[in-house]
């Protein structure tokens, strides 16, 4: 009697298609914004409670680490609602087809980076 032997799945090597990789990111994302929620509410309580806070607060958030975070939570965000708009047309059956939601989780892919790098340059050139 032969038994059958589980087969080793190397996870790195695995090709996803790209609705795969946008729900992937899509969890990640919500994760990374909801660690986030603390440290935003810590860091917008100490703004507000007097004007040395308020000016710890404006140098703590330009420095370089944190606008790279912020930046990292505007793409987060900007992923996590286009991935999930994306998803609630999948639930209205609309673009169920593959190729369909082959591309549309292309566009997720494309425009979230794109949106993020377009709302950082709308907010230099409006500062």
């Amino acid at each position: 009697m032969s038994k059958s032997r589980p087969i080793f799945l190397n996870l790195w090597h695995i090709k996803l298609p790209p609705s795969g990789i946008v729900s992937i990111l899509h969890r990640l994302s919500g994760v990374l914004m909801v660690l986030a929620l603390p440290i935003v509410a810590i860091l917008l309580e100490q703004a507000l409670t007097t004007p040395d806070g308020f000016a710890t607060t404006a140098a703590i958030l330009n420095s370089w680490p944190i606008t790279l975070a912020l930046l990292l939570l505007l793409w987060s965000l900007l992923h996590h609602l286009l991935a999930g708009l994306r998803h609630l047309l999948l639930d209205l059956d609309i673009g169920l087809d593959r190729p369909v939601a082959r591309r549309s989780a292309q566009m997720v892919l494309i425009a979230a980076p794109t949106f993020t790098v377009a709302l950082l340059a709308a907010g230099r050139f409006f500062a």
